[in-house]
């Protein structure tokens, strides 16, 4: 992700997702629509079965984002572990209106509404506190995905970043600037 400066927490969280949600695709395009809904063991999510849990979290914290409680009566997240979408194409029209939501939320927000007040199962959160909240999550399960893309892929596997042994270490990267309130 290129860095772009700025000083709006919205627009940086948004371009932050927008990472994201573009890591994980491109984990999901490596590996083989089988592998999509593979695990590693019985206690394992495939793929698939993140992605359906992330969508139905999307759905459920986004719609009606400021103004009704992010866990919505009609969610049945224990559902989201089972039965993901039978195809690639209809996992990822999932996945695609999951983000949609997010991006529909977030896009017309101004750094003025961070202090807003939403609920999430009932608790107050500000709305800094919500998109931080969600952020992590969603970090977490792109991560999952990525890690099983990856292992899926093992040999044919192309780097989502920087590859091995291919990283070159530069002045500017070492810059202190990039390290405040890192120490």
């Amino acid at each position: 992700m290129a860095l772009k400066f700025t000083t709006s927490y919205i627009e940086d969280s948004v371009d932050l997702l927008q990472y994201y949600k573009k890591l994980a695709e491109r984990a999901m395009d490596q590996v083989t629509d089988e592998q999509l809904y593979a695990t590693l063991d019985g206690e394992m999510n495939s793929i698939a079965i993140v992605v359906k849990h992330i969508a139905g979290n999307m759905r459920s914290r986004w719609t009606d984002f400021l103004t009704t409680d992010g866990e919505k009566p009609d969610r049945a997240r224990d559902t989201e572990f089972v039965n993901p979408p039978a195809t690639r194409e209809a996992l990822l029209q999932v996945w695609e209106d999951g983000w949609s939501r997010v991006f529909r939320a977030l896009e017309p927000l101004s750094d003025s509404d961070l202090g807003r007040t939403v609920t999430i199962r009932g608790e107050a959160h500000s709305v800094m506190q919500a998109i931080n909240r969600q952020m992590a999550h969603y970090a977490n399960h792109v991560g999952q995905i990525v890690m099983l893309a990856k292992h899926f892929a093992h040999d044919r596997w192309q780097s989502l970043t920087v590859p091995r042994n291919r990283s070159t270490v530069t002045p500017a990267i070492l810059s202190p600037v990039l390290f405040r309130g890192n120490r």
